[in-house]
């Protein structure tokens, strides 16, 4: 590794699964915490300055400042020897690997996040109208998001009862990717203990590792998810 790795790290944002795995990984790093702005919630302007697209994360080495969390984690994983959160190809477990891999951002963090939008969008309308977007709403989530988020919730259900991991027999970055839909899904009640037990035994997994304890020290918040 040619230079230090910087994680710019946004309160309440995913950019705390970065800060985590580089815990669990043990890569040396510098963290730059920044503080959302009072009355928007929004990014400080110099957090937007460092990132190319003004969100969270961002990693920066030397001149390179790189975005997207899943984009940093495969950065910092090809940078760092002798791991073992990435099934290598042919592996018995990287097909389960690469589906969530992918499954996380790809499909379930669009649903869940259309889901919080939508919610969100309700209190800010005027009262007259808030009825009538509340159906439409209810609508919606009840055709288009829910079955798919609960298909990927039962797929879930059934690989975690197989093995411990959302990566297979081993702990792996997909875990760390995934982590903030489940974690922050459970927080938001649409993970629960009666439906998602399994989901609900991997959480706790995760939060007992050694690196949550730290990266949450880091981190100095409660949660990673901002509450509106």
């Amino acid at each position: 590794m040619s230079q230090l790795l910087t994680l710019h790290h946004l309160e309440y944002s995913q950019s705390f699964r970065v800060l985590w795995m580089l815990e669990e990984l043990g890569t040396p790093y510098e963290l730059i915490v920044y503080e959302r702005d009072a009355k928007t919630r929004a990014a400080p302007d110099e957090y937007k300055a460092i990132s190319p697209l003004g969100t969270a994360p961002v990693l920066t080495e030397g001149e390179m400042a790189l975005a997207e969390s899943s984009a940093i984690m495969e950065h910092i994983l090809d940078i760092t020897p002798n791991h073992t959160l990435r099934p290598e190809p042919g592996a018995p477990d990287r097909i389960r690997y690469l589906f969530w891999w992918h499954a996380a951002q790809g499909s379930m963090m669009p649903l869940q996040l259309m889901i919080t939008v939508l919610n969100l969008s309700q209190k800010q309308l005027p009262f007259f109208m808030k009825p009538f977007i509340k159906l439409y709403v209810a609508g919606l989530t009840r055709l288009f998001m829910e079955p798919r988020l609960n298909r990927l919730m039962e797929q879930a259900e059934v690989d975690l009862e197989t093995a411990p991991w959302f990566g297979g027999e081993r702990l792996s970055v997909a875990d760390f990717l995934i982590a903030y839909n489940m974690i922050v899904g459970a927080e938001r009640g649409m993970i629960n203990e009666r439906q998602h037990p399994n989901c609900m035994k991997w959480i706790a997994r995760m939060k007992a590792l050694p690196s949550f304890a730290r990266a949450t020290e880091k981190d100095g918040r409660a949660s990673m998810a901002l509450n509106y």
